[in-house]
């Protein structure tokens, strides 16, 4: 398993993350004891960033997640969030500075653990950025200083949103879902110049696009506009006929960024685990890359509207159009 640097905090992450979220049954139920084994293995496997929030599964996520790590969590580093708690704008999130310090507590407990490793505020697209400016992000640092937490990150699914809030107040590290895959590479473009600058460390989530890039095709739920759902099930068609499942090449493009200190992938089973790993390390065939990407060019970058209006991304596109 290789591992790069996360910005400025000196951490070494494996460069496939442990996402939790699965195991609060965030994508349809899950077996405890196959999760316990899955994170299990993949600490064997030199995975050691892992990834949760106490809005996966509504807390769930966090429990077995801190069940699972008894007696391993020295081996691990540890990211949770704070900010958002279950679905519904406004009554699910509160980045106020009283709910964060509630918030961390909480966490801790459910974690069994008296510290995490990275903080972040979760989906801040759902708040004004005045108050993560001014009151969220302060309240962040306090635990820092407080020996809670290690470092303060920011997650969004809106890029610029998240370029401008670190251009303007201090953190370690940036997370975004959906943004550099073989369907949206614009985190390469919006955040990685900064990111170098001014040594963030920049974390990419969903490298499937939220299942957009497998075989089995999107779920009905997804917010993609149709003509890029449309476009990657060419793709895995394409692939198919090639032998390959789109899934393969699509984690081999991500894990390739350079920029990316560590890619996050929902697990829930042992050969999830097996089979992100055999990814890492293995260059996409050139020629098939080639194809997908020449494929997926005339709806590259299409985003989607996400939080409030205010932090919309530019000519991003209602959800489902």
């Amino acid at each position: 398993m290789e591992h790069r640097t996360l910005g400025r905090t000196g951490l070494s992450v494996s460069i496939v993350g442990y996402g939790a979220s699965p195991l609060g049954n965030e994508f349809g139920t899950t077996d405890p004891a196959e999760g316990v084994r899955a994170v299990r293995r993949a600490i064997d496997l030199g995975i050691n960033y892992f990834d949760v929030s106490p809005y996966y599964g509504r807390t769930l996520a966090e429990t077995r997640l801190g069940e699972a790590l008894e007696g391993v969590r020295q081996q691990v580093i540890l990211a949770t969030k704070a900010g958002r708690y279950d679905r519904g704008y406004p009554e699910g999130f509160d980045f106020s500075a009283a709910r964060i310090a509630r918030s961390v507590d909480e966490s801790l407990r459910r974690l069994r653990t008296d510290y995490v490793d990275v903080y972040q505020l979760h989906d801040i697209e759902y708040a004004h950025r005045e108050q993560i400016v001014g009151e969220a992000l302060p309240a962040m640092h306090r635990l820092v200083e407080q020996g809670k937490v290690r470092y303060v990150g920011i997650t969004s699914y809106a890029l610029h949103l998240l370029a401008d809030v670190a251009a303007q107040a201090e953190v370690d590290t940036i997370l975004s879902y959906c943004r550099y895959d073989l369907a949206d590479t614009s985190l390469q473009r919006v955040l990685a110049p900064l990111a170098r600058e001014r040594g963030i460390g920049l974390i990419n989530a969903s490298p499937l696009h939220m299942r957009l890039l497998t075989a089995r095709g999107a779920p009905d739920w997804h917010p993609a506009p149709r003509r890029v759902r449309e476009a990657t099930a060419r793709a895995a068609a394409l692939c198919a006929r090639r032998g390959v499942d789109l899934a393969d090449l699509a984690m081999q493009f991500a894990l390739a960024n350079p920029d990316v200190a560590t890619t996050l992938v929902g697990m829930s089973k042992v050969r999830h685990v097996e089979r992100n790993v055999a990814a890492a390390g293995v260059a996409p065939d050139p020629a098939l890359l080639a194809e997908v990407r020449a494929l997926m060019a005339p709806v590259a970058d299409v985003a989607w509207q996400e939080g409030l209006p205010e932090n919309h991304e530019p000519d991003a596109v209602p959800k489902g159009d």
